[in-house]
């Protein structure tokens, strides 16, 4: 590796951005680690971020959900599953893929999110 990576964060750059804040946050229940009246940051785990920031505010323009999957593992697919459809979130049936058992959703701007279980061997 050219260099080491301590943090990782991955900033989506949104129109809806209040929309946006409030899925992340109140649907997903994700953790406020920091935020500004244009830019939020979520905490995912130890070292590991989530953004979004409002683009009319930002240098750059959102992507509109094209060309962009958030994959995140999970200790427990089925568990994750049954906790978005009871947010009445549109959400696969956990498929077979890759050795994992894998679920996709999309946030309000089409991202797409892939959540993910390692199969046991």
């Amino acid at each position: 590796m050219l260099f080491e990576i301590n943090r990782t964060n991955t900033i989506l750059y949104c129109r809806n951005w209040n929309e946006m804040v409030s899925f992340y946050q109140n649907i997903l229940q994700l953790s406020v680690n920091y935020q500004k009246d244009w830019f939020v940051e979520f905490q995912l785990s130890e070292n590991t971020y989530v953004s979004v920031a409002d683009e009319r505010k930002a240098s750059i323009k959102g992507a509109s959900g094209e060309g962009i999957t958030l994959s995140w593992q999970v200790t427990d697919i089925k568990v994750a599953y049954d906790r978005l459809s009871a947010q009445k979130i549109a959400v696969s049936e956990p498929t077979r893929k890759w050795g994992s058992l894998v679920c996709y959703f999309k946030d309000p701007e089409g991202n797409r999110i892939e959540i993910w279980e390692a199969l046991k061997k």
